[in-house]
């Protein structure tokens, strides 16, 4: 079931829309603006990888399985911050992509068109049910705890496109992941991670729970370079603009393409 706010005719484009009981945002019928503004990266990271264990720690350190058997059917980023990263995924990922959402849930931020005008749309998450409720995923899930075993179930050169939605800070072995998004990449494919200001405290890594916005940039930059085999990385702030000027979420991508 489809519905729209004010009488408005429902049609593919339209904001917001409804599956059911869950509310999905798009931006297209806003009044937002959304720049992309690059942001330099200017750490110059050693040959020898930095990152100290101690560095990923947490303060629940027990299994995220417990943490995320609970549905959580709700956005976890203000109305601008989540249309920005959509309004951004359009522009940036090419039509036909075959595209795998890394710690995905019940919606993934993509345009609604996506399942008609891209190649095959898959996910992994932590919870079935949030998986399930996701209607752009028309290549399936896979429930994966990546912090458990930091592997993708997914054979060689299998994607254009991985995208990973506010969830980086999570990941205890994020290098690790990423040597596996690029495995499953092909050649010319590219990483997009988006990341706010906001997360759960008690599962964010230390190292992110005590860094600013431009720190968390260069930490990704990192990641992906001891993470080996990417071009060098491009930065943006995606943050929408609102009428006067009105407080919301902040909003990240660091992307990078595979050599």
């Amino acid at each position: 079931i489809e519905m729209a706010q004010g009488g408005e005719v429902v049609t593919k484009r339209t904001n917001p829309r409804r599956r059911g009981v869950l509310f999905r945002i798009t931006g297209d019928s806003t009044p937002y603006e959304f720049p992309v503004t690059p942001v330099p990266m200017k750490k110059r990271w050693p040959p020898k990888n930095p990152f100290m264990k101690s560095d990923f720690g947490r303060l629940d350190p027990y299994n995220d399985g417990i943490f995320y058997t609970i549905p959580r059917l709700v956005y976890h980023l203000d109305e601008p911050a989540v249309v920005a990263l959509t309004q951004y995924y359009r522009r940036s990922i090419p039509p036909g992509s075959d595209i795998l959402d890394v710690c995905s849930s019940w919606v993934s931020h993509y345009p609604t068109e996506f399942p008609e005008c891209m190649g095959n749309i898959s996910a992994i998450g932590m919870n079935a049910i949030e998986l399930l409720c996701n209607d752009q995923l028309t290549g399936g899930f896979k429930v994966v705890d990546l912090n458990q075993k930091p592997e993708l179930p997914f054979e060689d050169n299998s994607f254009d496109v991985i995208t990973c939605c506010v969830s980086f800070d999570y990941l205890i072995k994020p290098v690790e992941v990423l040597k596996e998004c690029r495995r499953v990449l092909r050649p010319g494919g590219k990483v997009i991670v988006s990341f706010s200001n906001r997360c759960f405290g008690l599962k964010a890594v230390k190292i992110w729970l005590r860094s600013t916005n431009d720190k968390h940039v260069e930490f990704m930059n990192g990641f992906f370079q001891y993470a080996g085999g990417f071009k060098a990385r491009k930065a943006f702030e995606i943050t929408a603009t609102l009428p006067k000027k009105r407080y919301q979420d902040p909003m990240f991508v660091v992307e990078a393409t595979k050599k």
